[in-house]
């Protein structure tokens, strides 16, 4: 495929993040393509996403350099501009950063040589009663230890006038969309809604609804399911309920969740893929569900997603079950199964070409 500009996000606190990203723009010099950094600080403020993709020119390729973190803000860009996101492996736990530091230039040889697969993976996107906004006297406090926060999302250019339900807000989230408590001693009070019906009303330190992508990150650590990324639904998960209930709730793509701050709750923020982006009031709601576009993400190899959650997560075999015998048979994405379970293993169109070396 034809790669003409490429936009850079790199995690400048890690010094082999910088040393790559003196790589590729090497490379970028020696094909004749322009590679430019993009910087979210400008004047000692955050730029929205859109001012970002325009100041590095719009490119049609975003590299990160970094870990899961680095390839989100990544991904806002991407989505933001329709490019496709190519993650560089720098980090400790990551799930969505494939290709390691060491072969980069044979990861963009083999996108400028069209070798590779495009996974489309879902979005959130929302709706709410009223623009995202962030207090004064929140945002002060909430700046400390973080630098400057994101601007609020505003409306989504083509809901300027829109009867449909809710503000439609311009802002898409790849991992999850989180409601949480402003006040450390006081848990949020919410009215969750599914597909226009009231599921509960929920007292909890944060309600969130998370991608597939995201069900291995906030939505996990809170005892959400793991989903496969390939699937599409939205994962909701409370955070430390004062409830009996607890469990996780899997929805379709097409069935909303909204989330209801109720009258005599404290004041809740919202946090798109970790990112603190505005304040909610009694009253206020969120509606959370399906973004129409979708992230177009670089894939080089076959997916190992199951493989990779056995290592990142250290999983290990149940003692019981490995005492007496031999234990269960494991072999490599690129080896053919055993004969007597190769029929596991489902012919897969997203496999693509064969993994870099």
């Amino acid at each position: 495929m034809a790669v003409n500009r490429i936009g850079l996000v790199v995690h400048g606190g890690r010094t082999e993040a910088v040393d790559a990203a003196q790589t590729v723009r090497a490379w970028g010099q020696d094909h004749g393509i322009r590679c430019t950094e993009i910087d979210v600080w400008q004047d000692g403020g955050r730029r929205s996403a859109r001012d970002e993709v325009e100041a590095a020119g719009d490119p049609d390729l975003i590299v990160t350099l970094g870990g899961d973190g680095t390839f989100l803000r990544g991904a806002r860009l991407a989505a933001e501009h329709d490019a496709l996101v190519l993650g560089i492996d720098l980090g400790r736990v990551g799930f969505l950063t494939e290709v390691p530091a060491a072969a980069v230039c044979q990861a963009l040889d083999a996108v400028r040589e069209g070798r590779l697969h495009i996974d489309s993976r879902m979005l959130l996107t929302l709706r709410a009663s009223c623009r995202l906004r962030m207090p004064s006297d929140v945002e002060d406090w909430m700046q400390y230890g973080r630098g400057g926060l994101l601007p609020p999302p505003q409306v989504r250019p083509e809901c300027e006038v829109d009867d449909e339900w809710g503000v439609a807000l311009n802002v898409t989230a790849l991992n999850d969309v989180v409601l949480e408590k402003l006040s450390r001693d006081r848990q949020v009070s919410v009215g969750v809604y599914i597909s226009g019906r009231l599921l509960a009303s929920y007292s909890a330190d944060a309600l969130l609804v998370a991608t597939p992508t995201g069900s291995t990150a906030y939505s996990f650590a809170a005892g959400g399911p793991v989903v496969s990324p390939r699937a599409d639904a939205l994962v909701f998960t409370p955070v430390a309920p004062h409830m009996t209930f607890n469990r996780s709730i899997v929805t379709a793509p097409d069935e909303p969740i909204g989330l209801r701050v109720l009258e005599r709750s404290g004041r809740a923020v919202v946090s798109i893929d970790g990112q603190l982006r505005g304040v909610l009031d009694p009253g206020d709601w969120i509606g959370v569900y399906a973004a129409p576009q979708r992230l177009r993400a670089v894939r080089l190899g076959p997916m190992d997603f199951y493989g990779r959650l056995r290592e990142r997560m250290n999983l290990t075999d149940a003692p019981a079950a490995v005492a007496d015998g031999s234990p269960a048979p494991l072999w490599s994405i690129t080896t053919p199964p055993p004969g007597d379970l190769a029929h596991l293993s489902l012919p897969d169109a997203s496999h693509g070409p064969a993994a870099l070396p």
